[in-house]
């Protein structure tokens, strides 16, 4: 009589991927009783009321707003010639901190209180701590840096 071609490993291995199998089919029997009713798409659904909060329930018809499309202004405002902006234009202040060394600063704006970096590339006259100064704003990599640096 022949022995059977199948090992005792074999054999284990089938009975735990049928174990497998069972055990998932019963988890999705169970998953399919517990589940309520509503817990589809509608549950997933988000709206938006008029305020712009979001909200389980569809908005009120009748507080829809109408907005006129062409009253919205995309884009910025064109400069007027001969028109300057002052932000950027001789503003004042006292240097908090300096360092030779290192060639670089930062300016405290008298009034406005912001501190603004600057670069011992943006000076005229040189400049030590707690010197008053007067100086220009320029756009940098990090925000605005005070250029044209000279003492007051």
């Amino acid at each position: 009589m022949a022995k059977s071609q199948q090992t005792f490993n074999k054999s284990e291995k089938e009975k735990k991927r049928l174990k497998k199998r069972e055990d998932k089919q019963k988890r999705k029997v169970e998953r399919r009783a517990n589940s309520k009713k509503g817990t589809g798409f509608d549950n997933m659904i988000a709206y938006v009321d008029e305020y712009g909060q979001l909200t389980d329930t569809p908005p009120d018809p009748s507080k829809k707003i109408v907005v006129d499309a062409e009253s919205i202004v995309i884009g910025i405002p064109k400069k007027i010639p001969g028109e300057q902006e002052d932000t950027l234009t001789n503003r004042q202040g006292k240097v908090s901190f300096f360092d030779d060394s290192k060639g670089f600063g930062f300016i405290i704006d008298i009034n406005s209180q912001e501190k603004f970096f600057v670069h011992v590339s943006g000076l005229i006259d040189e400049i030590m701590e707690n010197d008053k100064v007067e100086f220009e704003l320029e756009k940098g990599m990090k925000g605005m840096n005070a250029v044209r640096v000279k003492k007051v």
